[in-house]
């Protein structure tokens, strides 16, 4: 029977997993190591700055551990979405990092890089072409403006470059921004595989041991793929597969359990069947997928948003308490007066002031539907400017004002904020936003993703 065996590292470059189950994975005899390294889960900073999430340290654990295993075994190592965002800075520093690794380790082995960032002539092109359509709504159209200043946009490469690599011989592949899937369904999908049961496997595999009844830290995670099902076992002992600790993992990042949208089509599962085939594995009858008649590459980008800095502090007072969304907006106002006092009235336009209270409806804003207060509060006050220094300015204005504002049942100077720190503000720097959630429909991948090779 044809079969593809897969491992995943972890469910992210440098998140970590045990050494001990990463060999009882490569025992496992899988034809490939796969790992994820990015997502858009950490926000648009790590895209606008060229930065990656972990460290050069953690990730050089991680693909340390890897490179080995997969050179030891004589299977390809792939890695998507490098430095978490997946930009030309991000995978040419994770490439630096491979290379030093090498050497330090006497590995030789073919190397494909893909590129995932894309031009701004390109996309203005592919949007005069009517080429470029938002997967969502969007609060800004996308215009050529908005191409031209952002900072970095990456396209989201499908198995195409994937594959295109793997033909030309590479052993380790480092690609930019990818489908977490691509990874994952780019060999079992070369081989001929029913493509319903390599993406919906792949689908599994992308966040390592995260389909596991309760993961306490990161890990491996081994499936065996057919082509009418597969089989999800995790490397560690310790931990255990039930069906529905996999079938529940349909949900993670998806809008409906029963349909997974890929750059090559429509995954359906709302015929598949879970079930143990041991106290530790799961078996999953596949569904069906249904293929595009053109592949399309979502593209994200990011610009400045501005320069930030915050102060924050606990209220207790119970006067105050009963009386929060007054106070709140009593602060606000004298807060924007004192900001106008001191640089005019232009000054308006060159901020933004934006209150979080912790407690109440810090995580989820106008949709929280427990109105009610606690006993205290924790209240975040940011300021994002254009300038740096201005936000820091008007934040210091700010805590002043804040830790004194009171209520009507007060006479007297009050304290009515607790600070942590001295000083209370905080710089918290750059600030970037996303402004591209789209799809481009190219002629062909290769405009988007361009592959290379390296001898190592």
């Amino acid at each position: 029977m044809k079969q593809v065996r897969a491992l995943a590292a972890t469910g992210m470059l440098g998140s970590g997993f045990s050494e001990s189950s990463l060999e009882r994975g490569l025992k496992m005899a899988p034809d490939f190591i796969g790992c994820d390294a990015g997502s858009t889960d950490g926000g648009p900073y790590y895209l606008g700055s060229g930065t990656s999430y972990f460290s050069d340290a953690a990730v050089g654990r991680d693909i340390r551990l890897t490179l080995r295993g997969g050179r030891k075994n004589g299977i390809p190592v792939i890695v998507g979405s490098a430095g978490f965002a997946g930009a030309d800075v991000h995978v040419d520093h994770l490439v630096e990092l491979v290379r030093r690794i090498a050497f330090e380790e006497g590995l030789h082995f073919k190397l494909g890089i893909i590129h995932s960032e894309q031009k701004a002539d390109y996309l203005i092109q592919q949007l005069q072409r009517g080429r470029i359509t938002p997967l969502t709504k969007t609060p800004e159209p996308l215009t050529e403006e908005v191409i031209k200043r952002s900072i970095h946009i990456v396209g989201m490469a499908g198995t195409e470059p994937f594959i295109e690599a793997l033909d030309q011989g590479a052993e380790v592949i480092v690609a930019g921004r990818s489908s977490d899937t691509s990874i994952f369904a780019a060999i079992p999908i070369m081989r001929g595989m029913n493509p319903a049961s390599a993406w919906h496997a792949a689908k599994i595999l992308e966040c390592g041991a995260a389909c596991v009844k309760q993961r306490k830290y990161p890990d491996c995670l081994f499936a065996a793929i057919y082509d009418d099902h597969f089989i999800i076992e995790p490397p560690n002992p310790e931990y255990v597969c039930t069906p529905i600790s996999v079938a529940s993992h349909n949900l993670y990042e998806n809008d409906s359990p029963y349909t997974l949208r890929e750059p090559a089509g429509v995954l359906h599962t709302d015929t598949c069947r879970y079930e143990a085939v041991s106290d530790r594995a799961v078996r999953v009858t596949v569904g069906e997928f249904e293929a595009a008649s053109e592949h399309t590459f979502k593209i994200e980008g990011v610009e400045l948003a501005g320069y930030l800095s915050l102060f924050f502090g606990a209220v207790r007072d119970p006067m105050i308490l009963k009386q929060l969304n007054s106070w709140l907006e009593g602060l606000k106002e004298t807060l924007h007066r004192r900001f106008f006092e001191i640089y005019g009235s232009g000054v308006s336009e060159r901020y933004h002031l934006n209150l979080r209270v912790y407690g109440l409806n810090g995580a989820m804003g106008q949709l929280e539907p427990e109105k009610t207060v606690g006993h205290e509060i924790g209240l975040v006050v940011e300021i994002l400017a254009d300038e740096q220094e201005l936000a820091t300015n008007l934040a210091k204005s700010g805590t002043h004002i804040a830790v004194h504002y009171p209520i009507p049942e007060w006479s007297g100077l009050i304290t009515s904020l607790a600070y942590p720190y001295s000083p209370p503000e905080l710089t918290r720097g750059t600030v970037y936003r996303f402004n591209m959630n789209h799809i481009v429909r190219p002629d062909s991948y290769k405009d988007m993703f361009r592959v290379h090779y390296e001898s190592i």
